[in-house]
């Protein structure tokens, strides 16, 4: 009998806790920040929902640029921030809960705002703590928060939550500002590449100024620039008459050669060439953002993946036991591309031989390999010309092309520069052009003996597999 009292009465004491509880939480007047919120949606805040998408730091300004449209196309509306502490790690669900029961005092506050970049030299200011009143789709009321990354908090990527009534509703919106933000996006028709950003607040995505090249500047074999950009540029410009032919539009472009040739040289010309196709350029650390770079080029398409000195990756696994990891992550991109889609991938390699087959052999992955080589004769005077401009005199270029066989085109404009040096150190002011003299005296400080190891970080051949001939000048190895 004393053991059912003893219920009873806890029970009671229980009821009475919960109805004082209830008593105070009647009187305790709402928080404004939470009497915002339901206010504008029409309902308790035990029966909001909240949807919420997270998204890659690098895509904070896209997403901005989503919402500032949905804003527009319905309304513009006023943003407003909460104060309080440990807003930073609490969703706005949390925020509102916590201050409603009193555990914390949150308040109507300043939007919190941060830069980023959007350009290689343009920047845009992005919402990282803030929330909007709008409406959804269908007209029902809805509130949209956006929350930056917290790396202190260990809380990568940015943010949207959209509370509503229904889930249905809070679905509806957040699609169409995903939608939106696809549109209007940050990256799309930039060049980018993968690392630690110089600009303000982009942890991974660096932008990178657009080349201007005209094709007179790019020097190779007759017909070699014609054929790459037949295979670049020709088939995204006819892409919708291939696809209605059954013709895939992923392509593969190799371009091998020794170092200096002009392998970069021939891309920058491309991305030139293209002023409105996205390129992502992978090389060194950044290669293990691969598989992102592959999915931001399927999605930002038509687009360029430039991945350099890829036999750093790739190379043949008989050259070791197991291969390096990233081959396998590039081959995954490749592949996953989807044959359909508007994406050209741009290797570029020093030792062709130590490709791995699976990459230069399989066809869709690379379908065109071009040699760029040493210049020949007439490239090596027209790399003199380029290099040289107003400053070289045009009668001194058959000797000063004899002497150079085999030397490449970063030798080329190495050489170019020591000359204007020289001829800078000799007059003590710019010259206005260029001597003979001038000339020869660079070349010849760049064939010592001592400049071996500078000629091969240009590009120039081996000792042993250079050519030498007294009677054209070139001095001993």
């Amino acid at each position: 009998m004393e053991i059912d009292e003893a219920r009873s009465l806890a029970r009671a004491l229980q009821q009475l806790v919960q109805q004082a509880h209830t008593l105070i939480d009647e009187s305790r007047p709402t928080p404004e920040v939470v009497a915002r919120v339901t206010g504008h949606v029409g309902c308790p805040l035990k029966d909001l929902v909240c949807v919420t998408q997270t998204f890659r730091n690098w895509e904070h300004a896209s997403l901005q640029r989503g919402v500032d449209a949905y804003l527009e196309a319905h309304g513009e509306a006023d943003w407003f921030g909460v104060s309080g502490h440990g807003r930073e790690h609490n969703d706005t669900m949390d925020i509102l809960s916590t201050a409603h029961r009193g555990f914390e005092s949150f308040e109507i506050g300043a939007v919190d705002y941060a830069t980023t970049a959007v350009g290689p030299d343009e920047t845009m200011e992005v919402v990282t703590f803030g929330l909007v009143l709008t409406s959804a789709p269908d007209g029902s009321p809805i509130v949209v928060s956006l929350r930056g990354p917290a790396e202190m908090f260990r809380r990568e990527g940015c943010r949207m939550e959209v509370i509503a009534a229904s889930r249905a509703t809070a679905t509806a919106a957040r699609e169409e500002i995903e939608r939106l933000m696809r549109r209007h996006d940050a990256l799309r028709g930039q060049i980018l590449t993968f690392g630690v950003s110089e600009h303000r607040g982009n942890s991974l995505v660096t932008f990178l100024p657009r080349p201007s090249l005209d094709p007179e500047q790019v020097i190779l074999p007759d017909g070699v620039l014609e054929t790459i950009e037949r295979h670049v540029v020709g088939i995204g410009r006819h892409a919708e008459a291939l696809l209605a032919r059954g013709q895939h539009l992923k392509r593969g472009l190799l371009l091998h050669g020794p170092p200096g040739t002009g392998k970069t040289h021939t891309v920058r010309y491309l991305m030139g060439r293209l002023p409105d196709v996205t390129v992502v350029v992978m090389a060194g650390t950044a290669m293990r953002f691969i598989s992102e770079a592959a999915a931001l080029a399927r999605r930002l398409q038509p687009a360029i993946v430039v991945v350099e000195d890829v036999d750093l990756v790739a190379h043949d696994r008989r050259f070791s036991d197991e291969g390096s990891p990233l081959l396998f992550t590039l081959f995954d991109a490749m592949d996953g591309i989807g044959a359909d889609a508007d994406v050209t991938f741009v290797l570029t390699t020093n030792r062709a031989e130590m490709l791995e087959q699976a990459l230069s052999n399989r066809p869709g992955r690379v379908d065109l390999a071009v040699e760029v080589p040493r210049p020949d004769a007439r490239c090596r005077a027209a790399l003199l010309r380029l290099y040289g401009g107003d400053l070289l005199p045009e009668v001194d270029l058959e000797p000063l092309v004899a002497r150079t066989e085999g030397m490449t085109a970063s030798f080329f404009k190495e050489l170019l520069r020591r000359a204007v040096l020289v001829g800078l150190a000799a007059d003590g002011s710019r010259p206005a052009r260029l001597s003979a003299g001038h000339v020869a005296d660079a070349l010849e400080e760049m064939l010592r003996g001592q400049e071996a190891l500078t000629r091969t970080l240009l590009g120039a051949p081996q000792p042993s597999s250079r050519v030498t001939n007294g009677a054209d000048g070139l001095l001993p190895e």
